[in-house]
Order: structure tokens, then C-alpha cells, then sequence
């Protein structure tokens, strides 16, 4: 079956409503792959019914085919818990193909999802993948982000044998989304490395954190990671540049209703000023409210020591961020520089939350970012109040019957 574009969430649905509830962003992620099947780790924001599957071939050149799709509850690596693995299909049927460019959003499973629940996409490949679309430098603690099995269809496979190699990529695996109960939102993380999590030892990013706050606290959030290693706003790299980024990976996706924009470090290192990444920020900004979506600033942290640190780049930081906090663009302010840096210092990060490479935070550092997110300027942005926050959807674990 052929799958043009879509628009995941055009209708409500009974019940609740669409939203995301895991999310990645796009980008160039290698190729070669061929007539094998790649099994995904992933792990949900909030709960809900009806899970669908998103799949993305937004950078391939040729189009690809997926003869199964699958979803399970892993237990261990490759292996599932017995009888969790359902099929999804695309308008009823269980393959689909995705031309170059395309998206395809697969139909809503029965069952309940919990929040910050534990999936396996499992995607049979059929010939040749091409530019594979996926997500680099992707972690799924404590097993590898996916499994790359020996030939054939192994979407079925319960006990893992067949999946040989594990790799840190998530494969043309582009959203989930669930109904949910209509005051839960989402809030997508649109940055660089330092979003994907580079630097925490234990594999979790400051977005997984603040996920986890997100439950823990019980407010009505689902966090999704959006973030690309060496991303930047004004040029592309493996993936699109953040204006792109943000129309096709953000505002496309559904119950979105705040971004957190943390990106500029890489472009400074890069040689860009302060003028063109404000330009850029306020057009990020401007269209983002068109869409009926808010935007929280995140400031820049520190970065002096590492290689691309200039005397040059560090006004332009200190400039970027002091349009952030009172430029009076942004819907509210992260500011993860002061949480971050050093007193001592304020041009480095704090050696504690130094991974040591001078850019990017270590766990402890990834645990600041996540705490200094203020409840208030979060639910806020993203359509609601402190107080409104319960249990999120779907208390109940999925242990689907096999299909």
C-alpha cells in the first residue's frame, strides 16, 4: 500500500484527543540496510488508548517498504514479554510503503498504554532501505536504542535470537500517539546534542528527566525529545536546521502546545553572531504562535574550554541570552546557563556538571537542566495550571494479548 503525507491529529478522537507521546527527530542516519528487521526501544510520555505508529522517510532517497510492523513490551534487549506483540496496519493492511518525503500513520491499536512505559517498534524491511531517516546517538537505558536482526522478517520474534546487533539509532521511526484525556498536552524538547542527552554517563537526557519529574509530579505532560546531535538554527547537518526542524518535526505532530527551544551553541561554534540567531529565534517564535503553540527560551550554557570556543562566540552567548530572559519574545524563560555555570566563572560549566568535554553536561548536569525547569513558566506555556495535574492516562501497564 502506498502512504503519502499526512497530518497525524487533523480529528479529535472519542474520548480524548491525539497526542504525542514519544517523538524523534529526523535525520541522515547511514543506509545499506536491506531485507532485515529493525526493532526500536522506545519509551512513552503520557499514557492513553489507542496507540498509533508514525514512520517517517523524510530524508530517503528511494522509497521503502515495510512488509510488518509490530509493537511489544520489551523484557530484555531484543526479547519481548511473551504475548504483548501486536501488528499494526495501515488502512487495514499490514504493509506499507513510504516514498521519499512521506510519512505514514498506522491505525489505533485497542489497548491502554502506561506513562513512561517501555515499547518495541519492530519494522520488517522489505529490499532496500536506501538513506535510512532515524535518530543518531539515540539511548534506551538499560538495553541499546534498537536491535538489528539476520535476514528476514523477525517483527514476530518473542525471544531475541535472531536480533544480532545493537545499535544507537532509532530506525524511520518518526512518532507515537495515543488518546488521551483532554487537559494533557505536550510539551516538544527542539534542540541539539546536549537535548539528545551526550554527556550523562547513565544515558538519560535532561528531556528523559523532566519526563519523569512530569509523572512523578503528576502534571498533565507528555515531554518529547526532539533533539539532533550537531543540530543548529541557521544551517542544516544530518537533519534539517530549526526552522525546518520546527514546521515538519513540531508543529506537525499533535497535542503539541509548547516548545522548549534550547539551540545556538553549535552555530556559535560555527561562527555565527547574536544578530542572525535572534532573527532566527523570533521567526521560530512567530510561527510557532501562528500554530496556537507557545515557546519557552532556553538560555545557552557555557561552553568556554571547548574546541570551538571563541572570545567572539561567548559575547554573542552572553547577548543571545539576554534577549531570551528579557527580550519579551518567548512565553517564559529555562534558564539552564544559571543553572549550569559556574559562579567562579560564569563563561564555564560548573566541573560537576562537566562531562569533560566542556560542552556538554554530565548526569549531574542533565539532572540540574531537568530541575531548573520552574512548574509554573511549563504548565503555563503548554495551555495549563499548576493544580490541574493528576495521575496521567493510562495507570494500567499493556500486556496485549499477541496477534
Amino acid at each position: 500500500m502506498a502512504a503519502t503525507a499526512e497530518r497525524a491529529g487533523s480529528s479529535l478522537m472519542m474520548g480524548g484527543r491525539p497526542v504525542t507521546t514519544w517523538a524523534a527527530a529526523a535525520e541522515r542516519a547511514g543506509a545499506g540496510l536491506r531485507d532485515l528487521t529493525v526493532r526500536n526501544l522506545v519509551r512513552t510520555g503520557t499514557g492513553g488508548t489507542g496507540l498509533r505508529v508514525r514512520l517517517t522517510n523524510a530524508l530517503g532517497d528511494r522509497p521503502v517498504t515495510f512488509g510488518h510492523v509490530r509493537v511489544g513490551v520489551p523484557s530484555s534487549g531484543a526479547a519481548l514479554v511473551p504475548g504483548s506483540n501486536r501488528t499494526v496496519t495501515f488502512g487495514g493492511r499490514p504493509e506499507v510503503t513510504l516514498a521519499p518525503g512521506a510519512t505514514a500513520l498506522g491505525d489505533a491499536l485497542p489497548g491502554r498504554v502506561a506513562p513512561r512505559q517501555r515499547l518495541a517498534v519492530s519494522l520488517h524491511l522489505r529490499g532496500d532501505g536506501g538513506v535510512l531517516t532515524g535518530r543518531n546517538r539515540a539511548t534506551a537505558p538499560p538495553d541499546d536504542a534498537a536491535y538489528r536482526s539476520l535476514p528476514g522478517d523477525h517483527t514476530a520474534d518473542e525471544d531475541g535470537a535472531a536480533y544480532v546487533e545493537g545499535v544507537a539509532v532509532w530506525h524511520w521511526l518518526d512518532a507515537l500517539i495515543v488518546t488521551a484525556p483532554e487537559p494533557v498536552s505536550a510539551v516538544a524538547v527542539l534542540g541539539d546534542s546536549i537535548t539528545t542527552g551526550v554527556g550523562s554517563e547513565t544515558g538519560h537526557g535532561w528531556p528523559d528527566l523532566l519526563a519523569d519529574r512530569a509523572l512523578l509530579e503528576s502534571w498533565p505532560l507528555s515531554v518529547v525529545n526532539e533533539g539532533v546531535s550537531g543540530g543548529r538554527v541557521l544551517a542544516a547537518g544530518t537533519g534539517r536546521d530549526a526552522e525546518a526542524r520546527l514546521a515538519a518535526e513540531v508543529l506537525a505532530k499533535p497535542g503539541i502546545g509548547a516548545v522548549i527551544l534550547l539551540a545556538g551553541v553549535n552555530d556559535l561554534g560555527a561562527g555565527a553572531r547574536a544578530e542572525p540567531l535572534v532573527a532566527a529565534y523570533r521567526r521560530i517564535v512567530e510561527r510557532a504562535h501562528a500554530a496556537g503553540v507557545r515557546v519557552i527560551g532556553g538560555t545557552l550554557p557555557p561552553f568556554a574550554g571547548a574546541e570551538y570556543h571563541t572570545a567572539e562566540g561567548e559575547r554573542a552567548r552572553e547577548a543571545v541570552n539576554a534577549f531570551v530572559r528579557d527580550g519579551g519574545v518567548f512565553d517564559g524563560p529555562a534558564d539552564f546557563d544559571a543553572a549550569l555555570r559556574d559562579p567562579d566563572d560564569p563563561r564555564r560549566l560548573l566541573p560537576r556538571y562537566d562531562c569533560g568535554d566542556h560542552l556538554h553536561p554530565s548526569a549531574a548536569g542533565h539532572r540540574a537542566m531537568a530541575a531548573a525547569l520552574e512548574p509554573r513558566v511549563l504548565l503555563d506555556a503548554a495551555g495549563q495550571r499548576p493544580g490541574l495535574g493528576r495521575r496521567a492516562a493510562g495507570s494500567g501497564r499493556w500486556m496485549p494479548r499477541g496477534r
